[in-house]
């Protein structure tokens, strides 16, 4: 069920406009609550030690071709991305620069507090973990309706061009990624994958949630 949506949720706390400076309360309360969990989601991928994200075996990658950093490549594919949100009409917002500073500040405070698991099977499931927080992090501030993160802001702009369900596009846009990134000499770990075929359905499953929830 949840798999078929659409189109992001409307419910009573979310923004009526993304380029909106003077959100109320519980728009800002929920962008941010749905943020930290996106970061804790990635933070948890990263410490799950199973495999990178596959935007980030796409930075690798290019930079094992290129005389540039992984840091550096990856604030350019950023920065690529949003200039595609011109043709396709996404607005930014307070949430597309919240989305860099808590995601940020939550990965660091995962690889700082949460150990790696010892076993092979454990790392994987935190892996699995991540994916669904990341979802359920992701269908949250997206509601809220203030902006959302270069990538997301992709997927939103994709999926009202194609009108294929959110999961489809945001999948689509992952495999395709990590396929990439793989060709050009990025290392590809289990978790990866997981992440790749695995972020859209948890995305959309968050997306549902929040709606029924708060319908």
């Amino acid at each position: 069920m949840f798999l078929s949506i659409k189109k992001i949720p409307e419910v009573s706390w979310s923004s009526k406009n993304p380029f909106n400076i003077k959100p109320k309360f519980s728009s800002m309360f929920f962008l941010c609550l749905g943020l930290t969990f996106f970061g804790l989601g990635e933070g948890l991928l990263i410490v799950s030690n199973s495999g990178a994200s596959p935007w980030s075996v796409l930075a690798q990658g290019i930079s094992l071709n290129v005389n540039l950093s992984i840091g550096v490549i990856t604030l350019i594919i950023s920065i690529t991305v949003l200039l595609f949100w011109i043709p396709l009409r996404q607005k930014p917002g307070i949430g597309t620069i919240l989305n860099a500073l808590i995601i940020a500040a939550m990965i660091d405070i995962c690889i700082k507090f949460v150990p790696t698991p010892e076993s092979y099977y454990s790392q994987l499931f935190l892996a699995f973990i991540a994916v669904l927080t990341v979802g359920l992090g992701g269908g949250i501030y997206l509601v809220a309706n203030l902006g959302a993160g270069p990538r997301d802001g992709l997927m939103v702009g994709l999926q009202k061009k194609t009108n294929l369900p959110i999961a489809a596009v945001r999948a689509l846009l992952e495999i395709s990624v990590v396929s990439i990134g793989w060709y050009l000499g990025g290392t590809v770990g289990p978790g990866t994958l997981l992440f790749a075929f695995g972020i859209g359905p948890a995305v959309a499953l968050g997306l549902y949630l929040v709606g029924k929830i708060f319908s």
